[in-house]
């Protein structure tokens, strides 16, 4: 039977006595993920500061194990959950390492004097995150990124049971953010620790999360697993997509797809179209694609921005009456651009598109000029 080190019943957060959300009922188990993601606004943060008691619930009950969270002394919550919500955090003539040490002092008493375990761990959050170079800057002089990642060291190294973060990956690069993926799944896997956190990212939300709380209106509007929310278009209308789509298969977006009728036609497959697909659509030029399988790892992307695809079944080779199809598409086209370098026994009526293609004098080298 899994752990389950915080949970609500029947929660509702807001400021003061205006409402946010109501009818929050989850349960993270230790060692697990969830990610609270909705629109901007939605009442994330509010949730987040509500279990970490910095906000009063309105309504209803947040557990910490099996003590209701009002329950619990402020160092004995401090020991058990650390919390890196959004805001400036301010300080004065501090050392980045002295910001990390911050989060020790639970465990030092009222003298908050370290002792060598402690500065262990911090010596250890420090290396995990990758601020060693830093660590003896002055906090107020490093970058917002930089910062992130000092605050993060701090929280870790509390070696708390649950860690609540909101939105952590905001100011850092691409590197830090697979990073800081990395280091999450590896707490929640090695040292059992229950992540709890708000992203903007969904392709990250998709990855790292064993559960995912959608927030929309002012309550809960789904809770579960990525594969159940990752499905049924069911994000394009979380966030109200009306321009563009969102890939449920990879959690990332496509803009809205050229407008008209097909001027090129692309013969793509195995992933060989997605850049020409991508630069036909930023030159704003309409296309059609084909024959792609619906198991390509092209074919999310065809079906977002081509104005007309014609695929074929998972592992079918491809069949005359989509060939048909396929072939009366590039026949009122202007152009014909293969991406495909050659050519095997489920997708051979590509070639003999190629060589309609070469008939008609249609072929062209490679994508337009930008």
């Amino acid at each position: 039977m899994a752990e389950i080190v915080l949970s609500t019943q029947k929660l509702s957060v807001g400021y003061g006595k205006k409402l946010v959300i109501s009818g929050i009922d989850i349960s993270v188990e230790r060692g697990k993920i969830l990610t609270l993601i909705g629109p901007n606004g939605a009442g994330k943060s509010t949730v987040l500061k509500t279990i970490c008691r910095q906000l009063t619930p309105l309504e209803g009950t947040v557990y910490i194990g099996k003590n209701k969270l009002e329950e619990l002394s402020g160092n004995e919550l401090a020991k058990c959950a650390a919390a890196l919500l959004t805001g400036k955090v301010k300080t004065e003539y501090m050392r980045c390492r002295d910001v990390v040490k911050m989060g020790r002092y639970p465990y030092t008493g009222r003298l908050g004097i370290l002792s060598e375990h402690d500065k262990d761990k911090v010596e250890e959050a420090i290396k995990k995150v990758d601020i060693e170079n830093i660590a003896d800057n002055d906090f107020d002089s490093v970058s917002d990124g930089q910062r992130q990642r000092v605050l993060i060291a701090g929280a870790i190294c509390r070696e708390p049971q649950i860690l609540i973060l909101d939105e952590p990956s905001t100011f850092l690069d691409i590197k830090y953010k697979l990073e800081l993926m990395d280091i999450l799944k590896r707490l929640a896997s090695e040292k059992k620790t229950a992540i709890i956190m708000s992203l903007h990212e969904l392709d990250l939300a998709q990855r790292v999360s064993d559960k995912l709380l959608c927030i929309k209106g002012n309550r809960p509007d789904r809770f579960g697993t990525p594969e159940e929310i990752f499905t049924g278009g069911y994000l394009e209308q979380l966030y109200d997509v009306e321009k563009g789509s969102l890939c449920e298969y990879y959690g990332t977006l496509e803009l809205h797809r050229s407008d008209g009728n097909p001027k090129v036609f692309v013969i793509g497959g195995g992933g060989s179209g997605i850049t020409v697909y991508r630069k036909l659509h930023r030159l704003g030029i309409p296309f059609a694609a084909g024959v792609i399988h619906q198991n390509d790892i092209e074919y999310p992307v065809a079906f977002a921005l081509a104005v007309k695809l014609v695929s074929e079944k998972a592992f079918e080779p491809i069949s005359e009456e989509n060939y048909q199809k396929a072939f009366e598409i590039m026949s009122n086209c202007e152009s014909v651009i293969c991406a495909v370098e050659s050519f095997g026994t489920m997708n051979k009526q590509c070639q003999e598109l190629l060589n309609e293609a070469k008939k008609a004098g249609k072929l062209v080298e490679g994508a337009f000029d930008e």
